[in-house]
């Protein structure tokens, strides 16, 4: 048989009430107390604050849709995909709090919707929680509102991660900055992948810089008769350069941060282009370079420069990422024919236009350089000159400062023909002259090559090749 044992309060050895029965209200403890369970008790209806009890293995794409339970937190993982979280049945302060597992809901979204026809923030509708790193909480007021917000944060505190990669391709490589150790160089000199294994944390941890440049342009011929002129400097390769800001390190005048396009990646493989300078032919046309590729970015290849041929036709230059410099005589016979730069455009501009030819002179025009024209040949009464390529881009972002697409100088009939762009240095190759053969531009570089001579040496030179950098931060 049950006993029953009835009192209005229990009172403390000092005759203090510490539970205290006042109509149907039961008072535990006095001002000041602390209320303790014991170890292994649980309790229930002592109504909430505004805070929850997080369940702490996180739900899943799989585990969608998640019921909600009023007085629960989640943690929600939408790294394989979307989840979709059901809330209670609505009762005057239910709360339910959810949060960003993986820092993921940017790409896959969270829906949170209400039971039956009540609503969200006062709207019968689904919402979309697609913030990174976004915490709610929730609360039921009434039926005019519904659930409202009543905390919301995008400030998960994660720690700093960084991304990993690899390089794969005959030549390329992967190394750390010598001139900063928080930061590696992947170089690419010829076709390959760089790979990230992992990406960083924040997301600007992989924003990378680069600098991907086009194959060189050749220079232009000369052909029969002896004394007819000098071909066209051939234009650079494209030139295009984005400095990260957490990857620093002197940069070239065409960075692209602000106004370019800046590169974040993610953890896949990206396949990389670089371009072949073009090849001389013996009695064609010369090709223009080919493009250098990396994710969205192309650097077109360079110009070809302008080929002079009074029997058979003479022809403009080329344009391309900086274009070829002109003949020593347009098609139509006056002053040779440029090649445009910057074709097809880009912010920045990759690349400048060639430089014109004289007709009479003797001389052809200079390529057009990364950051500077090709330059014109001198007018009649400097016969025999030829324009020099135009000046390419300096930058260190291989932690070396080094210039990359120079134009090609223009060729002559005569003893001046043009010299390349940035002195060489940028790859820009020497035109043919009476004393001189042209030369190519540098490998790897994609400088312009030399313009052709109509004196005993009549040889035009090929563009160098293109050539790829990305520098990331690694630690």
């Amino acid at each position: 048989m049950a006993s029953t044992i009835k009192v209005d309060n229990v009172q403390n050895q000092p005759g203090t009430n510490i539970i205290d029965k006042c109509g149907t209200t039961i008072t535990l403890g006095q001002s000041g107390d602390t209320i303790n369970l014991a170890s292994g008790a649980s309790q229930t209806g002592f109504g909430r604050t505004g805070t929850v009890d997080w369940i702490t293995t996180p739900k899943v794409t799989g585990d969608s849709p998640v019921t909600g339970v009023t007085g629960k937190g989640y943690f929600l993982n939408t790294t394989a995909g979307t989840i979709t979280v059901n809330l209670p049945a609505g009762a005057a302060g239910s709360i339910v709090s959810l949060a960003d597992y993986a820092g993921t809901w940017q790409t896959n979204n969270v829906t949170v919707s209400a039971n039956g026809s009540e609503k969200i923030g006062g709207v019968g509708e689904d919402a979309i929680l697609r913030t990174e790193g976004q915490s709610v909480t929730l609360v039921y007021v009434d039926a005019v509102q519904g659930w409202v917000t009543v905390s919301d944060s995008s400030e998960n505190i994660i720690g700093n991660t960084y991304m990993t990669a690899t390089v794969s391709g005959a030549c390329n490589t992967l190394a750390t900055a010598p001139d900063c150790a928080n930061t590696k160089i992947a170089t690419f000199l010829g076709p390959g992948t760089f790979t990230v294994c992992t990406a960083g944390n924040p997301s600007t941890n992989n924003v990378v810089s680069y600098m991907v440049v086009g194959g060189g342009g050749g220079g232009g011929k000369t052909v029969a008769p002896a004394g007819a002129g000098g071909g066209g400097g051939g234009g650079a390769g494209g030139f295009r350069e984005y400095k990260s800001p957490v990857t620093p390190y002197t940069a070239s005048p065409l960075d692209g941060n602000p106004g370019g396009t800046a590169i974040t990646v993610s953890a896949i493989g990206y396949p990389i282009a670089v371009g072949g300078g073009a090849t001389p032919v013996a009695t064609t046309p010369i090709a223009n370079g080919s493009p250098s590729t990396f994710d969205s970015i192309t650097a077109t290849g360079g110009g070809t420069g302008g080929i002079i041929n009074p029997g058979g036709g003479n022809v403009d230059a080329e344009d391309g990422g900086s274009g070829g410099g002109g003949p020593a005589s347009s098609p139509s016979g006056g002053d040779g024919g440029y090649g445009t730069g910057n074709s097809p455009p880009t912010t920045p501009a990759q690349g400048t236009d060639g430089g014109e030819g004289n007709n009479g002179g003797y001389g052809a025009g200079g390529g057009g350089g990364a950051t500077v024209a090709g330059t014109n040949a001198p007018k009649p009464g400097t016969q025999g000159t030829a324009g020099n390529g135009g000046t390419g881009a300096t930058t260190s972002i291989s932690a070396t400062p080094t210039a990359y697409a120079g134009g090609g100088g223009g060729g002559t009939y005569g003893p001046g023909p043009g010299t390349g762009g940035s002195a060489g240095a940028g790859g820009g190759g020497i035109g043919a002259g009476d004393a001189c053969a042209a030369t190519a531009g540098g490998i790897n570089t994609g400088g312009g090559g030399g313009g052709g001579s109509s004196a005993p040496i009549l040889a035009e030179a090929g563009g160098g090749s293109g050539i790829v950098i990305i520098r990331y931060k690694f630690q």
